[in-house]
This record gives C-alpha cells, structure tokens and sequence, in this order.
C-alpha cells in the first residue's frame, strides 16, 4: 500500500467512526434499491441526455458495470448517493444532477463547525475564509488560507475526494464549487486544518461538522433583494437583477422606470442572478433597447429513430422551432417614451446562470452594452427529473442551447467583452473591482 492509499484509507476511516459520534448514518435502501436506482440514472441518462455525445459511451457503460457491484457493497444511503454523484459528475454538465433524500440532506452540512462558522471561497485557485463567525475573526483572520486537510495538501485532497462527486459545465465552475464544498460532509465528520494566515503563520485547526448557533458573520454577510436600485455620480443609474424567478422584479423594474429617464449611464448587475424565467428576462430587455426584433437561443433535443440505430448510428437530433422574439403593436405601444437608451455596462460572473445567460444572449447584439466582469456559469437547458428509492432525485439535461449562430456557452461561458477578477486584496479591503471597473468605463464612454 503506498503512502497516498494510507492516508486516504485513514480519512475514510476517520470520517466514519466520527460519523457515529453523532449517530448512525441511515442504512434503509435494499438491495434492489441500489441497483434500481444506478439503472434508473443510467437509463435516462442514455435515452434523454443531449449532451451524451460528448461522453466516451464505452467508458460509461464500462462505469455502470463496474458500480453495479460497488453499489451493493456501501454500508450506508449517504456513502449509495455520493456513489451515485461521483457517476453522475462524469458527465460533466451542470443542468444534470444526484440529490440525495431529504433525510440525507438535511444532515449534509457546510460552512457549519460548531463553535467555528465560516465560508470558503476560490481566490486564485486557493481555499480563502473570506467570511467568519465574529466570535473567531481574532483567532482566524479573513484571508486565511486552508493549504492541507486532514493531512493532505488541499489541491490533491481536492481532486480525491471533492471535484469528483461535482457535476459542473465548466472547469471553472468545477473549482469554484470544489472549494466552497471543501469541508462539506455529514453531521459529525472532522476535519484536522492547517491555516496560512495572512501575517505569514501557520495554524492548526480541528474541527466537526456541527449546527453553528452563532448567526453573526465577519464581514456582515449583506441579504441580496430581489431588485436592487442606487445612483452613482454623474447620473449612473444602477441596477441590480438577481433572479428572474419571480414576476415581480419586472414590475419593480418598471416602478422605477420615470426615475431612470435622467439616467446618462447604466449599470446592471446580473452577478448573482442563477436564472429562473427566460421570459421575465426579455421582458426587462425590451425597456432597454431601440429593437422590436428579439433573437434568443436556437435549441436541439436528441431524436430516437430505431433504424437509424440499427444502422449503427443513433446520434441524431431534432431543431425545435425557432423564430425570433417580435414587438407587436400593443408592446410597441406600452413601451412608447419608456425606453432607456444609455451607454450600458452588465456585470456577470460565474453565478450567472440559465436564464440571466439567455438574457445575454438577448442583448449581444446591442452596441451600447458591455459585459463587464468573469465569464458565465456556462450551463442552461431544461432538465428532466425523476424519483430515485427513499426519495431522492435526479435529473438530466434534454435541451442543448446555442447562440443563434450556433456559437457554443454550455461549457465555455458567455465572455465578458472586459475581464475583471476579484483578488485576495480586494476581499480583504472590501472593494468591488468589477463595480468600480464598470464605473470608470463609463465615464470613458462620456468623453468619446
């Protein structure tokens, strides 16, 4: 046994034995039930996955026969579910999931250590505490980075026992998940840390997963409303949007919409907006553009034709319909002396996602608005979902989005036209440099 196998062989040990510290992790699934389960997922994943052609088929089916027998040899419902989770994360798509039951679930923790409450976040590629309980900000300063656990450097404990069990679009997306779930596990799990404070230091931390009572974070941890709206200097109107689940933030949009009629500049933040209703999105589009004519995502679904599989191909897919988005004569009406014409600035960032991308692709042609900030989430598409045994769900994504012209986002991103990253510095001091960046590029646009 090598050196490597050993720890890891430890850490399962460990976590395990700290696991029934807080009580017997659920053992209710059968037999029959592991084995369903895997088949269901593999199953739909095969007939309705658009994205299968991306996969090495050979590979996936070889997985599914070699989990078969593993399945039925986890000792517990959490150990079947991550199973599952880690066959799911092959596939590498963010719209195709493993959820585990709710009485899993609620017993699946992050950011919760007891005593010990705080979040971790991808900055530059390392495990930042960017936030912490404000009982423990002197014992661990913000900036902190984690660089081992339980005695593994982070990036291999990552790439063992994290980014596998992720299933993301994108490699970014990947990383930025990884770390923020670094320390995520069942109640009772313990984790041996060492810290690289800020100063230099190094720091050795224990901790277990835990329900934290203490509520009070460091820095202050701001609640994102719906529609958020402030003026900046020289009548920079900003905006932000950040779901589009919810009909109301047209309306709120459209209240302000008199006031926004002195704006010279705008700024629309969709950073934090993970998607919702597509529609909503065009809605707030059109107050914000001279077009009547609308050109959003072309889609594909996977096509079963029997013969054609016969015939040794069975790759085939269909073009729904498609047409551009038109104004009719009421909108055109309803939309008469309301519209904000202004050079524009969007903010994005890897949170933003699915319908806040179709928005993106909505306004690309626009030449008054840039994109300021990371690329996107990079994943969309319309899930099917299905029940897996004791409750617990999955689904799988049956509908490829492109850009109208065929230009590929689910995988890549949609790229900002200006790329703004936040540095350790910036956490530090608190500063937005994509805001501010927005800021300055606008004041620019007034002197041309």
């Amino acid at each position: 046994m090598t050196f490597k196998n050993f720890k890891l062989l430890c850490l399962f040990s460990f976590f395990f034995s700290s696991c029934l510290a807080f009580g017997q992790i659920p053992n209710n699934l059968t037999q029959e039930d592991k084995i369903y389960g895997l088949s269901k997922f593999w199953q739909e994943v095969n007939y309705n996955s658009v994205y299968l052609y991306k996969v090495d088929q050979l590979k996936w089916d070889e997985l599914f026969k070699e989990l078969t027998s593993k399945v039925q040899e986890t000792s517990n419902d959490f150990e079947y579910y991550r199973l599952l989770q880690k066959f799911c994360a092959t596939l590498k798509d963010g719209h195709t999931n493993v959820y585990f039951p709710k009485y899993i679930q609620e017993k699946v923790l992050n950011n919760n250590y007891g005593k010990y409450r705080f979040i971790i976040n991808n900055i530059g590629g390392k495990a930042i505490i960017t936030h912490i309980n404000e009982s423990k900000k002197e014992e661990i300063p913000i900036g902190s980075e984690i660089i081992e656990v339980n005695g593994i450097p982070t990036r291999d404990y990552l790439n063992e026992n994290v980014l596998p069990y992720i299933s993301a679009s994108t490699s970014y997306t990947l990383e930025d998940w990884g770390i923020k779930k670094l320390l995520e596990g069942y109640l009772g799990t313990t984790y041996d840390l060492k810290l690289l404070q800020p100063n230099g230091d190094e720091k050795t931390l224990n901790i277990t997963i835990a329900k934290s009572e203490d509520r009070e974070m460091f820095p202050v941890i701001e609640k994102k409303e719906l529609f958020e709206f402030k003026w900046y200097p020289n009548n920079t109107a900003y905006i932000s949007l950040n779901s589009f689940s919810d009909w109301e933030i047209a309306e709120m949009f459209r209240k302000k919409n008199k006031e926004l009629q002195q704006a010279e500049s705008l700024i629309l933040d969709l950073r934090n907006n993970g998607g919702g209703n597509t529609i909503i999105g065009k809605v707030i589009l059109h107050y914000l553009t001279e077009d009547t004519v609308f050109f959003g995502s072309k889609s594909q679904t996977r096509q079963h034709v029997a013969t054609f599989k016969a015939r040794g191909n069975d790759t085939y897919f269909y073009d729904l319909p498609y047409s551009p988005d038109t104004l009719g004569p009421g909108d055109k009406r309803l939309l008469k002396n309301k519209r904000i014409i202004v050079p524009t600035a969007i903010l994005i960032g890897h949170g933003t996602a699915s319908a806040a991308e179709d928005f993106l692709i909505y306004a690309d042609k626009q030449k008054h608005m840039t994109k300021i900030g990371e690329p996107s989430y990079g994943s969309t598409g319309k899930p099917l979902s299905f029940n897996l045994p004791q409750g617990g769900l999955a689904r799988v994504c049956t509908k490829k989005d492109t850009y109208p012209d065929g230009r590929e986002f689910v995988g890549v991103g949609i790229q900002p036209d200006i790329f703004v990253q936040k540095t350790l510095n910036d956490y530090l001091e608190d500063r937005d440099p994509v805001l501010e960046k927005a800021l300055d590029f606008l004041i620019s646009q007034e002197k041309h």
